[in-house]
């Protein structure tokens, strides 16, 4: 089938716009910590100011999660995805001017924060506005094809802003993000969506937020799924992603082991997406969460690290466990939610499967002194396995769907 065909992904134009916008938007996002670290390090700042500063954005978009649903519910999702990515734009612009070396540190800490509030409602909106770009069928082709962008764009964008950092400094590669998060709103700008489509008569908006609540709690597999990776989050990445860098670095002397193994996880990704979008199974719900578990060969080759080649292939392996997530998770909410409820929804997700992570990356180092290094990585690759298990015993997580018809 030829790429712009009619029927194909690539034929719908407002998807094409969507996904060009993501590409362009993920390369900014991704070099923005690193010329915050960079700024932050050069003007006396140390790795907790740093730390500090990197979890007062994550906290803001957690906090303000469940209020961007309501709105993404209530206004046209394209708008709310342009003012945040704009409002994004504007407040990293401002960093060019108050990250000098002068100015205190707390100052930029509010501005990052504020940040957090554009990646709040950019979150809410995006999941839910692809329903409205795409007939149900392609949606799980378009999920994986936006997931695989935002990989890729993932392990390209830290190169080009350390490229950046390497040739104007830190602050002026603010800019570069700045305006990349701009012109991501130029294709935005360009799509034409539906704004009657699926919209009801509005609630009051403390009411709407509760209502977006109750959907996760009622709908027995959506929360049973989101609590699954929260806490799986917490415990069993958050000891992969901290230790992934001291003990590659403690046994091999190089950062080269960190960097490849990281790449490696997104490559494996990327591969297990494609696979899944294009193979069908009779289970997604089961075939994600059992795919999901092979994500233990990660913290696991960190307690048995026999050499760099092995905790590199084992990276690539356990990023495996990612694909089906990115094929059918998705693209379940947008078929089994009533669209005047998905932005709420992808919202508590959003707020779910971020809003633990900081605290477990935090424990992290006193859970290692109170049990230590190897015994912590198999305790969570066993928590992990036990989690996956229990969560497949909810009524409906088997096929992402409810067994019987809800309100």
């Amino acid at each position: 089938m030829k790429l712009f065909e009619a029927g194909s992904l690539w034929s719908y134009k407002g998807y094409r716009l969507f996904w060009f916008s993501t590409t362009i938007f993920v390369l900014g996002a991704t070099a923005f910590p690193i010329a915050l670290a960079v700024t932050i390090l050069d003007a006396g700042g140390t790795a907790t100011t740093l730390g500090l500063i990197l979890g007062a954005r994550i906290l803001s978009g957690v906090v303000f999660a469940p209020f961007a649903g309501v709105w993404a519910d209530r206004l046209p999702r394209k708008q709310v995805m342009m003012g945040a990515d704009l409002f994004r734009a504007v407040t990293v612009f401002s960093l060019v001017f108050f990250s000098a070396p002068s100015m205190p540190h707390y100052l930029i800490g509010v501005l990052v924060f504020v940040m957090g509030i554009g990646d709040a409602f950019g979150a809410a909106s995006a999941g839910a506005f692809l329903p409205s770009l795409l007939p149900i069928e392609k949606l799980p082709a378009g999920n994986v094809a936006r997931g695989i962008v935002v990989r890729m764009a993932s392990i390209i964008g830290p190169g080009i802003g350390g490229l950046s950092v390497f040739l104007i400094g830190g602050r002026m590669t603010f800019l570069f993000t700045a305006v990349a998060f701009a012109c991501g709103t130029y294709f935005l700008a360009q799509i034409k969506e539906d704004v009657n489509a699926d919209r009801k008569e509005q609630e009051p908006f403390f009411t709407e937020l509760r209502e977006g609540l109750r959907t996760v709690w009622e709908i027995k597999w959506v929360g049973a799924m989101i609590a699954m990776a929260s806490v799986q989050l917490m415990v069993v990445l958050a000891a992969e992603e901290v230790l992934l860098p001291v003990i590659t670095r403690r046994e091999f002397n190089t950062n080269t082991v960190f960097a490849l193994s990281a790449t490696a996880f997104s490559v494996g990704a990327i591969i297990s997406a494609i696979i899944f979008a294009r193979i069908k199974v009779k289970h997604q719900g089961q075939t994600s969460v059992l795919i999901w578990m092979v994500l233990v060969i990660a913290p696991l080759s960190l307690a048995f690290p026999i050499n760099e080649f092995f905790i590199t292939i084992s990276y690539l392996l356990a990023g495996l466990s990612v694909g089906p997530w990115e094929a059918y998770w998705n693209s379940a909410i947008q078929r089994e939610i009533p669209q005047e409820l998905q932005g709420r929804v992808f919202s508590i997700d959003h707020m779910g499967t971020t809003g633990l992570m900081p605290l477990g990356m935090a424990l992290v180092g006193p859970a290692v002194a109170l049990f230590g290094e190897k015994e912590l990585l198999i305790g969570a690759s066993i928590f992990h396995v036990i989690v996956c298990a229990l969560v497949l015993l909810v009524p409906g997580v088997k096929d992402m769907k409810a067994p019987t018809n809800y309100s």
